[in-house]
């Protein structure tokens, strides 16, 4: 089942719009919605209440649990600008167009064979054993790169000393 809410003409530019529209794709309802809550976008306000509206709609009108719904997609289209002018040097004048967006919310229920949805809420942090073996090879790969790079410069440094080694140069040895 697909429930479907649109917010037209709200008076933010639609690349700011889709900044937020971004982050809760793929996301349950109520996550996307504690998502919004914690979001110092201006866009965040009016999604939440365009979410909470969806939300509203499938539980009302096709009696749905607001539990099971997830933001199967969001699209973000521009509506019209408004054309102002402002003065510039001279008597000119430049122009300064207002964006305005729609938004369109699409929710879906959760199938019974997969009732959780992957998002960045319910991914399970790896063992610990796991992450330790990958620090000490990370650190390893680290330090047999230092100590490679650290011989290529005494090799480098060695074909001078017949010579007087200059303390500063603008090419590289």
């Amino acid at each position: 089942m697909e429930i479907k809410a649109i917010l037209k003409y709200i008076r933010i530019s639609p690349r700011k719009v889709r900044l937020t529209a971004g982050l809760i794709k793929k996301m349950t309802a109520q996550e996307a919605l504690a998502q919004l809550n914690f979001l110092p976008g201006k866009s965040a306000k009016p999604i939440s209440k365009l979410l909470k509206s969806a939300i509203a709609n499938a539980k009302h009108n096709f009696k749905l649990d607001p539990e099971n719904l997830y933001v199967s997609g969001i699209k973000v289209d521009q509506g019209p600008s408004l054309k102002r002018s402002m003065p510039r040097a001279r008597g000119s004048a430049s122009p300064i167009l207002k964006r305005s967006s729609h938004v369109t919310l699409i929710l879906r229920e959760l199938s019974d064979s997969k009732k959780t949805i992957k998002s960045s809420f319910s991914k399970m942090p790896e063992s610990n054993v796991e992450k330790n073996k990958d620090i000490k090879d990370e650190k390893t790969k680290n330090i047999n790169i230092l100590k490679n790079r650290q011989d290529r410069n005494q090799n480098k440094t060695s074909k001078l000393t017949g010579h007087k080694q200059k303390i500063f140069s603008r090419k590289a040895i």
